[in-house]
């Protein structure tokens, strides 16, 4: 199953969303983005609270780059702890997280 959110401004514009892949006990969170302009004012966490709420799962499952420090202090913020990492090439790494949802 597939859950998809969407933050509008005000004129009707998607300035972020969210997509996750929920199957068994765990939802997979993949392509949150929010927009530029519309950084660091609480839409990408806001977008992420309502994607592990709207899953209804065991656990939710999400990864960035591990040069992506903002995202992965927002993410540890939330409460999401580091399981993995691998090396897609010699520049870049993939740090896998997850968090207990229920």
């Amino acid at each position: 199953m597939i859950f998809i959110r969407k933050a509008l401004n005000e004129d009707g514009k998607i300035v972020g969303s969210v997509r996750a892949v929920c199957n068994d006990d765990t939802a997979y969170i993949g392509k949150l983005i929010v927009h530029p302009d519309w950084q660091r004012k609480g839409i990408g966490t806001r977008l992420l609270l309502e994607i592990e709420q709207l899953c209804q799962r065991e656990r939710c499952e999400l990864f960035t780059s591990t040069r992506s420090t903002g995202n992965i202090k927002l993410y540890e913020r939330l409460g999401y702890v580091s399981f993995k990492e691998t090396a897609v090439n010699d520049e870049l790494r993939f740090v896998y997280l997850e968090k207990s949802c229920r």
